[in-house]
């Protein structure tokens, strides 16, 4: 039975014994496949190596790293001895680090590779728990990750009691992880996670996905973040076997290679490859690029249950023959669902690629709840479009009276680490998380997202306006990447508007326009008006009070390096509007009968 993270181990022995492939990593160009015994010596060797280093239960060790089975190989080592795991985004800034390490207190960091030794070893030298560093990779002049799992592995005798000993102390409500928030509205919170809350929830959601151990699933979403790291433990569980990309450039070509069943991702990384779809349909011949726009658009009509009727399906499968045959292709040929999170699913994106073949499964979560919340079901046939499926099994879900999604259950995470008086402000008396996230439940099942509480604001005129589910619809637009809604106590919403600048690069070749460079091309009044005309578009679907009335483009594209992204690419909104202050001063200076 499954109780704490690393009963998983035991759980492999047992159901999956024979395993060849229960972890996957590419190293110098060629796969290695760690088996079921594999995995569990050395995660048992690891275990005995920290014992004889000197850690205690509770102590934690920090990990910066890309996703590779290393990486679980730790984590269910040191949760098997009672030490807790905090998982740190490798791309956040130097101030963040310092934060994080500091306030959570690790004995040792364990990092990937080089460039992140190089980066970190300064930072370490700075916070005082810190003993030492060690790598995965082989880097000169550092230790090594191997040289922990060497020593247990020659002391396995000595120490083989001791951790069974800690195994069975360890409780399923014990923190098993710290996981610190993206820090969109301030420094980082570390959310503390028990045993339980993870494997309540990695069940919950393994029992509704129809998958097994003779599937495959690729993983390149960062294992520090709650969404990937519980779904590999769901895959563990259920005996998938996980290969890991070797980094986000590769994914393609990872697909390609190992023709993989199912994978995660979230939003804005499926925008992209519906983007890069759509950009090469419009670079075919006429007649092929024709045939292309009907199958696109025939897909953006489906609906589910069979509901267009049997022509609409005639239709359907000769566009599959022609046209959507070959996504699948491009995912490598076997992909059976998508589990997408972290943020609102254009619904279009929902419905043409299921229509395709490629089954959508959106959720919805955060940190705080371990972090599913509730789910489509593809397992009872439960899924609808434009929701994030009925509440999870044993979940509890209300909507209180301003909106706002409150959650109850095993999943609840233990608090904030170090700072009472922040849980306090979020799990009431009664146990319910407040999420911060408003939403409303259709026919009583299906529970939609329409915003986060804190980022709808009022137009001076006191009408409210909720940015995501507008931003949502503008980046439809092929032409716009990302896009900020402003315009709280103003007398109209306004937008910044970082452009698609692969895409406008092309448009710009196709139309003769010239540039020297992205600030050039912004100014462009060709350029305006083209964006003008998407801007316009998608007023005409929204509210007379969403509509965009100005627009300013900008010559940066928004990423986590240069920090107008969070590390899950939602918008820091506070970052944005403090850059961008002088444009925004610009807009809504300027005289105007709106």
């Amino acid at each position: 039975m499954v109780r704490r993270t690393f009963d998983l181990l035991e759980r492999y022995r047992t159901n999956f014994p024979s395993k060849t492939d229960a972890l996957a990593g590419k190293h110098n160009g060629s796969w290695i496949h760690y088996s079921t015994q594999d995995y569990i010596e050395k995660a048992n060797f690891f275990g005995y190596g920290l014992l004889s280093m000197g850690f205690k239960p509770g102590d934690k060790i920090a990990t910066v790293s890309n996703n590779r089975p290393e990486w679980n190989i730790a984590d269910l080592g040191m949760s098997q001895a009672g030490i807790v795991h905090v998982p740190v985004y490798p791309t956040i800034s130097y101030d963040d680090f310092l934060y994080i390490f500091r306030h959570s207190e690790p004995k040792i960091l364990i990092v990937s590779d080089k460039i992140l030794y190089e980066k970190l070893k300064p930072i370490a030298e700075k916070v005082a728990s810190v003993e030492a560093i060690y790598t995965f990779n082989q880097v000169g002049g550092a230790k090594n990750w191997a040289e922990i799992i060497d020593d247990g592995k020659e002391k396995a005798e000595i120490w083989f009691t001791d951790l069974e000993k800690i195994k069975c102390s360890v409780q399923p409500t014990d923190m098993a992880t710290l996981i610190y928030t993206s820090g969109t509205t301030g420094v980082p919170k570390g959310v503390m996670i028990s045993h339980q809350n993870i494997v309540s929830n990695f069940i919950a959601t393994a029992n509704i996905q129809p998958l097994n151990y003779q599937h495959k699933a690729l993983s390149f979403l960062p294992l520090c973040h709650v969404f990937e790291r519980v779904v590999n433990y769901h895959y563990q569980y259920k005996g998938i076997s996980i290969y890991y990309a070797e980094n986000m450039g590769t994914i393609l070509e990872n697909l390609k290679e190992i023709k993989p069943h199912i994978f995660n991702t979230v939003p804005r990384l499926l925008e992209r490859v519906y983007d890069g779809i759509i950009g090469k349909g419009k670079d075919l011949p006429y007649f092929k690029k024709i045939i292309f726009f009907w199958a696109v658009n025939l897909g953006l009509l489906y609906k589910r249950n069979r509901e267009n009727g049997w022509l609409y399906h005639k239709k359907l499968s000769i566009a599959d023959k022609l046209i959507f045959s070959k996504w699948r292709e491009a995912l490598g040929g076997n992909i059976k669902m998508i589990l997408c999170g972290g943020a609102a699913l254009q619904p279009r994106l929902a419905r043409v690629f299921t229509s395709a073949g490629i089954e959508i499964i959106e959720g919805y979560g955060l940190t705080e709840a371990s972090p599913v919340v509730s789910v489509n079901n593809p397992t009872s046939g439960e899924i609808r479009f434009e929701t994030v499926g009925p509440i999870l099994n044993g979940v509890h879900v209300k909507i209180a009276a301003d909106g706002e999604i409150l959650c109850k259950g095993p999943n609840v995470m233990m608090g904030y680490y170090k700072a009472p008086d922040l849980t306090a402000e979020v799990i009431d008396a009664d146990g319910w998380l407040h999420t911060g996230d408003v939403g409303l439940m259709e026919d009583g099942k299906y529970l939609k997202i329409t915003d986060r509480k804190k980022e709808i604001f009022k137009l001076s005129s006191g009408k409210y306006i909720a940015p995501q589910g507008c931003e949502n619809k503008f980046k439809e637009s092929i032409f716009i990447e990302q896009i900020m809604v402003i315009g709280e106590n103003e007398k109209f919403a306004s937008a910044l508007i970082s452009p698609n600048f692969t895409f406008l690069h092309n448009w710009c070749f196709r139309h003769h326009v010239n540039f020297r460079d992205n600030m050039e091309l912004i100014r462009n009044p060709l350029v305006i008006e083209r964006f003008q005309k998407e801007v316009n578009n998608t007023n005409s679907h929204l509210g007379q009070t969403e509509h965009i009335k100005r627009f300013r483009l900008v010559a940066e594209e928004w990423s986590q390096l240069t920090g107008e992204l969070s590390p899950t690419l939602k918008l820091k909104r506070k970052h944005l509007h403090d850059k961008y202050q002088t444009i925004i001063d610009e807009i809504y200076m300027v005289k105007t009968d709106d």
